[in-house]
């Protein structure tokens, strides 16, 4: 009866008057504590957000995020039953619920309208919450880029927004890779080049230090994933000749990326510290060696 009574009264309140969620959480109560907040974003671009609440001996309330699609909601306890609910202040990006059987663990469940937009090969989806919250990627997300960022997603297909707030997430829709081969003495050496732009007139220059390419599209993104052997940091990173902002990412030990965006075509120049050498590394050791074992006999040759 008490929660009729409730249900009554939220509903008579948002039916007289517009309310903000500030208003509401006034209103109604303390806001709900949430032990997770979740966005998962599939192979199809569906996205669907996923909060877990705590018990609470009063109904409290979640706020939504912005684009929440109110058919598609549902608030069950952790086993799957349906729990009480009021949807409440939509509107206005003011989205929330109010959760009236609060004696257990709740989770929230929706769909959002479809906020990705693509620019060519690239998705872009702007997104925020004012709680830490998770964004999760499908499972062929290699890299993303957040507020320009690079992020080597790697085992993890994930991230995680501390503190909450707004970003801004690009990602490949199919990863672009461009992969060249250099050939160095009987090595050889492979550098990846993700991007969605033509790559043109690629050369190493082992006597420069150096990686050049040209890049015939402005405003792409650039990742170069190679080897620290061919190529060692420190790293300067020169376009047109002059010397631009990079991201730098260590994918492990022996491995590194870089990440650029120039913002018109043009050269690339990517300059290190080191460079796989020119001769063998053991050619110095063994001859030595030689010289070591060497020094004796020729002592010996000239006593005689």
């Amino acid at each position: 009866m008490n929660k009729l009574f409730l249900i009554l009264v939220v509903f008579a309140a948002i039916t007289i008057i517009p309310v903000s969620y500030a208003q509401l959480e006034s209103f109604l109560g303390e806001p709900a504590y949430q032990k997770s907040i979740e966005i998962t974003v599939d192979e199809l671009e569906n996205i669907q957000a996923k909060h877990s609440i705590a018990s609470s001996n009063n109904p409290v309330t979640v706020k939504l995020f912005e684009d929440a699609i109110p058919d598609t909601l549902s608030v069950t306890n952790e086993d799957g039953e349906k729990l009480e609910f009021a949807i409440i202040g939509f509107g206005n990006n003011e989205g929330a619920i109010t959760i009236l059987s609060t004696n257990e663990n709740a989770i929230i469940e929706y769909d959002l309208e479809n906020i990705i937009w693509q620019s060519d090969s690239i998705l872009i989806l702007n997104i925020g919450y004012p709680e830490t919250f998770s964004i999760l990627f499908f499972e062929k997300t290699e890299l993303i880029f957040l507020n320009k960022n690079l992020i080597q997603l790697g085992d993890q297909k994930g991230i995680k927004i501390h503190g909450g707030g707004y970003v801004n997430v690009e990602y490949y829709s199919e990863v672009p890779k461009i992969i060249q081969e250099i050939q160095w003495k009987e090595d050889k050496f492979n550098v990846e080049i993700i991007t969605d732009a033509e790559i043109d007139k690629f050369n190493f220059d082992q006597a420069a230090k150096s990686i050049s390419f040209e890049i015939n599209e402005k405003n792409k993104f650039l990742t170069i994933n190679m080897e620290k052997e061919l190529l060692g940091g420190p790293y300067v990173i020169l376009f047109n000749n002059e010397q631009i902002k990079y991201n730098q990412h260590s994918i492990n030990e022996n491995y590194i990326s870089l990440n650029v965006k120039p913002e018109s075509t043009g050269e690339i120049i990517i300059i290190g510290t080191t460079v796989i050498p020119e001769f063998s590394m053991f050619i110095p050791l063994i001859m030595g060696f030689l010289i070591v074992l060497t020094v004796p006999f020729m002592k010996k040759f000239s006593l005689h």
